[in-house]
């Protein structure tokens, strides 16, 4: 950096969390009877006024179907439905709208792509997934495996919770189809090494998905460098509203997919001798959409291109910092998952407390987190662990909250200890 750069750098403001929280409305409540801290946004991220506004404005001002109607109120709706298309478009770097898929959520998104490309596989076949996998990611491809003959293959991982890369590449193989892999952990926060992952894959022919669910948050992904068949991702864990997803996929293999479900939005015509399919992306768009969602889902987006991405990343990553720092302030806490490139993701258990436990309390002292198997039983198996706590941090969380954190983890250890 040169000298010029670092007095430029200086001149730039800190990244101001406490400005950020104000366009969250409910980090502002009291629960029982404590200020909240909400560290369970690896479940679900909140909402700001922004995209709550943009739902608000199109159930007030806007909302008619969209595509089919033929007045002003439709065009409207039509119009703003589009373009959060088109946003989308614009955070993933999508070459085309084509390629952006409404879906329900990241779940749905991997099912139809599961289902749509069940016709490639045969008896024999590999899709190969990772052990730290969620569930949405591994039951449809077992599914699908079960109707085709083919296998579902879990590549390990270590105890540091990195993907084991000796069995990648032990792994894929002559008779691997599909590589279905997440970008970031929901258990550990590993980010994996995904561009290398997806060249080596595609060398070898194979075709492949990423779940971004957890990625989406903390990075912008541009799926034209990294080269991924689909990539899939939910809008409330990037703090917009829940009941919509997204899955983007080269429109070749969308082309040559089959619909997912008929009627309504994906048809071209139908007759009872025979039904024709509508063009991408709306073949796989049947019935009514998530019309205000899709719009809460581009304003989430704007509202994130308006913020400072470099300075949200060094903000989380002193979140995560300084709660590793406090790890043994508390006896008896083991973080499950030390992976050398983390997202601020931190899983933990506490000798002799059991994780629900440690939830419940914490949620008397007003802090909010996640406890359990977290869809993710696999890999609760590998650790030897029925579950584990998860707080899980984002940019409007402070450093303040991850003290409170500890302060309430040490209250609770020192009361059974």
């Amino acid at each position: 950096m040169t000298d010029l750069s670092v007095a430029n750098a200086a001149k730039q403001p800190a990244f101001d969390v406490e400005a950020v929280r104000r366009d969250f409305p409910i980090l502002s409540q009291q629960v029982n009877g404590k200020p909240l801290v909400y560290l369970d946004n690896g479940a679900s991220a909140q909402k700001a006024i922004a995209v709550l506004d943009a739902m608000d404005r199109y159930y007030r001002e806007l909302h008619s179907n969209v595509h089919r109607g033929a007045h002003t109120l439709a065009d409207r709706a039509t119009t703003a439905f589009e373009n959060a298309r088109e946003t989308v478009r614009g955070f993933l770097n999508a070459e085309s709208t084509r390629e952006i898929i409404w879906t329900r959520g990241t779940t749905e998104a991997i099912n139809l792509v599961a289902n749509g490309l069940a016709g490639r596989l045969q008896p024999g076949d590999e899709i190969l997934v990772s052990h730290m996998e969620h569930h949405a990611n591994i039951v449809p491809w077992q599914m699908i495996a079960e109707r085709t003959g083919a296998k579902v293959v879990p590549i390990q991982v270590t105890l540091e919770g990195e993907l084991d890369l000796d069995s990648f590449n032990s792994l894929l193989n002559e008779r691997t189809r599909i590589f279905a892999i997440t970008h970031v952990s929901n258990v550990l926060g590993t980010v994996n090494p995904i561009a290398s992952l997806i060249e080596q894959a595609k060398a070898k022919g194979v075709l492949t998905l990423v779940d971004g669910a957890q990625a989406v948050p903390h990075y912008q992904p541009d799926v034209q460098a990294l080269g991924c068949d689909f990539y899939v991702f939910s809008a409330h864990k990037l703090f917009g509203p829940t009941g919509i997803g997204v899955l983007y996929g080269k429109a070749p293999l969308l082309e040559e997919m089959p619909p997912y479900q008929g009627g309504g939005e994906m048809i071209e015509r139908v007759s009872f001798e025979r039904t024709t399919w509508n063009t991408l992306p709306y073949k796989f768009e049947a019935g009514t959409p998530a019309i205000a969602e899709a719009i809460g889902l581009g304003a989430a987006i704007d509202y994130l291109g308006r913020l400072d991405r470099h300075g949200m990343e060094v903000a989380e990553n002193a979140l995560l910092e300084r709660a590793n720092q406090l790890v043994e302030t508390v006896p008896g806490m083991e973080i499950i998952g030390t992976a050398k490139q983390k997202v601020p993701v931190m899983s933990f258990k506490i000798a002799g407390l059991h994780p629900s436990d440690v939830g419940t309390l914490l949620d008397q002292q007003g802090i909010a987190i996640r406890t359990g198997h977290h869809c993710a039983m696999p890999l609760m198996d590998f650790y030897g662990v029925p579950g584990t706590a998860r707080a899980s941090f984002a940019f409007y969380n402070t450093l303040d909250e991850v003290e409170q954190l500890f302060a309430a983890l040490q209250k609770i250890q020192r009361l059974f200890a």
